[in-house]
């Protein structure tokens, strides 16, 4: 597990952006998204990816509408956790997630409507990020991992090839109910 991410000018923005004041299953926003991150080092993460865990929610999500930063303000996302972590971040905010959970390799860009193939490395991070962001939902609220949980599991079965075995060993424990929720 990496642990020499240095995460000071993320948490400063998110701060900024108001991330803490933000409800959010299992706390606040800058608590789920810290936990993320946790979970994205134990499963052995590059930084890169780490930091994208962090601040996965600047853009908003297809399932999260609330954005802490426009896109006109990239640059200032960019200055806190550098380019590559920014572009991941853009990625999985970007992502139409009718498209991609439908069929794994595809990607349509939910602000520009463009379709493409990601690169390899893009559907790791994504299926990373995506499984990370998930299954803290999944262990802090009950109802959503009873409500969601199949078809998660379904959706990370058929992303498995780029799930790292660490990451597809805590899809299969906490959405079979063999995980803890985070109250127990």
């Amino acid at each position: 597990m990496s642990t020499d991410v240095d995460i000071e000018p993320a948490l400063e923005l998110l701060r900024r952006c108001g991330a803490e004041a933000m409800e959010h299953p299992g706390g606040t926003l800058l608590a789920h998204l810290l936990r993320v991150r946790q979970q994205l080092a134990a499963w052995g993460a590059r930084p890169e990816l780490q930091l994208a865990g962090l601040c996965h929610a600047f853009y908003g999500t297809d399932g999260f509408a609330s954005a802490l930063l426009p896109l006109e303000r990239r640059a200032e996302l960019v200055a806190a956790i550098g380019a590559e972590a920014e572009g991941i971040v853009y990625f999985y905010g970007a992502c139409e997630r009718a498209t991609t959970y439908r069929e794994p390799g595809a990607y349509r860009d939910r602000f520009t409507g463009e379709d493409r193939h990601p690169t390899p490395q893009e559907q790791r991070d994504f299926a990373e990020l995506t499984a990370a962001n998930e299954l803290d939902l999944a262990l802090v609220d009950e109802e959503f991992r009873r409500k969601h949980g199949a078809g998660l599991l379904e959706l990370y079965t058929r992303m498995r090839p780029a799930l790292s075995p660490a990451a597809w060993q805590a899809c299969v424990e906490v959405l079979r109910g063999e995980g803890r929720t985070a109250t127990a």
